[in-house]
Formats: C-alpha cells, sequence, structure tokens
C-alpha cells in the first residue's frame, strides 16, 4: 500500500512535508485537494491520523486512518503468515553397504517415521576401505528401500556417489499415510 522511497513506514501527521494533498477519507472516498493542515484538522477533527500513503504522486496522496490500528492488523497478518508458513525439515538416516536384515528394518522403519512426520529424508550410504570398491552394493541397499517405500515416498535425488559416500533423497508423498492408516484400521474394527 505503501510505496515510500526512504523506508517503509509512511510519513504520519507533522510529518509529512508536502504543501498540499489528495485526501482520502477514513471510509475510501476521494475528497479532493487540501492544504496539508486543513487536511490535517480534518483527520484531528475526525480523532484520527493523517498518513501520506503515496510521497512520489503529484501532489502526494493522503488518507485519513486510524495509524495505529492499522499498523496492529498488518502485524497480526504477518504473524499469521508466518505461522501458516512450513519449514521442510531434511532428516539423515545413514546405511552401510553390507547392512544386516534387522538393521535394515529397523532404519526403514524410522525413515517411515520421518517422512509420516512430512520431512524429508537423505539416506546416505557410508563406505569404508574395501567396500569403495562395490557401490553396486551400497546402490543395490539404496534401490532395495527406494522400492520398499514406493507407495509413501518419490525420490527426489536420484543416488549420488560423494566421495566416501552416496547419498539420495526422498521425500514424502502427500495423503500416502492417511490411505494406510484409514486401510489398517478398517480390519480391526470388523
Amino acid at each position: 500500500m505503501f510505496d515510500i522511497a526512504r523506508n517503509d513506514t509512511p510519513r504520519i501527521n507533522d510529518e509529512i512535508t508536502a504543501r498540499t494533498c489528495r485526501l482520502i477519507g477514513p471510509d475510501g472516498n476521494q475528497l479532493g485537494l487540501f492544504g496539508i493542515l486543513d487536511a490535517q484538522r480534518y483527520a484531528d477533527d475526525q480523532g484520527l491520523d493523517l498518513v501520506e500513503i503515496a510521497p512520489n504522486a503529484n501532489p502526494p496522496v493522503c488518507r485519513v486512518m486510524d495509524y495505529g490500528k492499522y499498523r496492529y492488523e498488518q502485524a497480526m497478518k504477518d504473524k499469521q503468515a508466518r505461522k501458516r508458513q512450513t519449514r521442510v525439515e531434511v532428516k539423515e538416516m545413514k546405511f552401510r553397504p553390507k547392512i544386516d536384515v534387522g538393521d535394515y528394518e529397523t532404519k526403514k522403519g524410522h525413515v517411515l517415521r520421518f517422512l509420516k512426520k512430512g520431512a524429508r529424508v537423505k539416506v546416505t550410504i557410508m563406505f569404508r576401505g574395501r567396500e569403495m570398491a562395490h557401490p553396486d552394493q551400497g546402490l543395490t541397499v539404496l534401490e532395495r528401500l527406494q522400492e520398499d517405500l514406493k507407495p509413501y515416498a518419490t525420490v527426489e535425488q536420484a543416488p549420488k556417489m560423494e566421495g566416501r559416500n552416496m547419498h539420495m533423497l526422498l521425500a514424502p508423498i502427500k495423503g500416502a499415510f492417511d490411505k494406510k492408516d484409514t486401510e489398517d484400521e478398517a480390519p480391526e474394527k470388523a
């Protein structure tokens, strides 16, 4: 609403330096051209503030409003916008190329829990020593995990080797866990 060159707060009341202004009333109607003193007197009679909303216009545009109330409402809008904003978390789960079945299932459960909470998961296969000669074993583990989690997650970043580690990024599928929860509950009720 305010296009002010110097900073983001508009000039109000006595801070306005122009001699005349185009005045907008508290209800949004244009009242015409006023001298700045007359406009200020009109705002004072209403018990409101005179706010310069378009200082670069010729003549500048001023509006009669309750500036404190306006700033409060803007702060509440900003707060609501921040509240609705979601931060995407990236969790990491580390595997080894020669992982045992029990350990694999446990770590897969952790990855599933992270995905259920809406976090993206970075899966890392760590190679040591001679394991570096067999990156295909790590790729096999990642492909197996990808296949097991196919109904719940999509691969956002394909498996990629970086130094001694191989990475893959999984993102949750929206609504995938809602459907599975209702299907799991249905047999229990019957």
